[in-house]
């Protein structure tokens, strides 16, 4: 059983609990708006609890197990998947997943990291954390969009690249530049949606894009909390600060223009209901990519360029 954070506590009981009754008393149209409003109490609930929570509690949330990962997306998206395996040069990395398939009768490419639900899927996808030949793989994709004239829709939950001596032998940081740099130059409509962490050049490997959406309790920053912890204090307990002082949160982000759009989730966390949580993030991406199709390959790639160097942008008070 997935850990759940104590914030979380009182909404995941009751939800569990309404569960347990729906199955108790089966398909009776006489309950059903006794649900209705027992649901709808419980959504209050859910409102007034994530309303006040802290930005590492917000962490704690984007890394629940059950959230939806990119694979989920594209079965409940998409039609026609034909998953593209290896970086035809090392192997075939688990931790990033891609292909062509269909969304809305759009052909598309799409690029996402995978993470496991099982210890040993878990394993096998290295938690999430992509060695360089994922990434080589990510850039042969990106490549062939380019070329067939698709769309990219990049699906971002990692806490980072993996760190160990053979990434670095391999060239981790190389592979990663070598993503960015293609996402840059790319005259096809790019859209990236963070839909659990976004963990350091890992996530941004596929984040170069028109439009960057988030889910409403993901997290983006260029570090860990943890991470960022450990370096500047050297103090395992000054994680809360260092989220709070990182501003990785969806609606600091949209504040500060890293990203574009907030996408809502339902009470308690996409973990709760997948369902609607696909739908939200179905709904965002049907409406930019119909946006994004309307402009012209060279204004695809100047609008990207544009976009990522207002990032940063600041001005002098005399």
């Amino acid at each position: 059983m997935a850990h759940v954070p104590s914030f979380e506590r009182p909404v995941t009981y009751l939800l569990d609990r309404i569960r347990e009754l729906r199955q108790l008393v089966g398909s009776d149209p006489q309950t059903a708006p006794e649900f209705g409003r027992l649901e709808e109490n419980v959504s209050d609930l859910a409102r007034q609890v994530y309303s006040g929570i802290s930005p590492i509690e917000r962490v704690a949330i984007s890394r629940q197990s059950g959230r939806p990962y990119t694979l989920d997306y594209v079965q409940n998206l998409c039609t026609d998947w034909i998953e593209l395996g290896g970086d035809r040069l090392y192997g075939n990395d688990a931790a990033i997943v891609g292909g062509v398939t269909r969304y809305r009768n759009q052909s598309v490419v799409v690029v996402g990291h995978q993470k496991g639900r099982s210890t040993r899927d878990n394993v096998h996808r290295n938690f999430g954390m992509p060695n360089p030949e994922g990434y080589r793989k990510a850039l042969r994709l990106y490549k062939l969009a380019e070329r067939f004239r698709l769309p990219v829709l990049t699906f971002i939950d990692t806490p980072g690249a993996y760190p160990g001596i053979g990434a670095e032998e391999r060239g981790q940081s190389e592979a990663i530049a070598s993503c960015i740099e293609a996402m840059a130059t790319l005259t096809v409509p790019v859209i990236a949606t963070v839909i659990g962490e976004g963990g350091s050049g890992g996530a941004l490997a596929l984040g170069v894009a028109n439009r960057v959406i988030m889910l409403e309790f993901s997290y983006y920053s260029v570090i860990s909390p943890e991470g960022c912890a450990s370096i500047l204090w050297k103090d395992a307990q000054k994680v809360a600060e260092a989220a709070a002082q990182l501003r990785i949160s969806a609606p600091e982000l949209l504040e500060l223009s890293v990203i574009d759009e907030i996408v809502s989730e339902p009470a308690g966390g996409a973990h709760c209901d997948k369902l609607i949580a696909t739908q939200n993030v179905d709904r965002a991406l049907a409406r930019n990519l119909e946006q994004l199709l309307q402009l012209s390959p060279e204004a695809l790639r100047e609008e990207r360029y544009a976009r990522f160097r207002r990032l940063g942008a600041f001005t002098e008070q005399p």
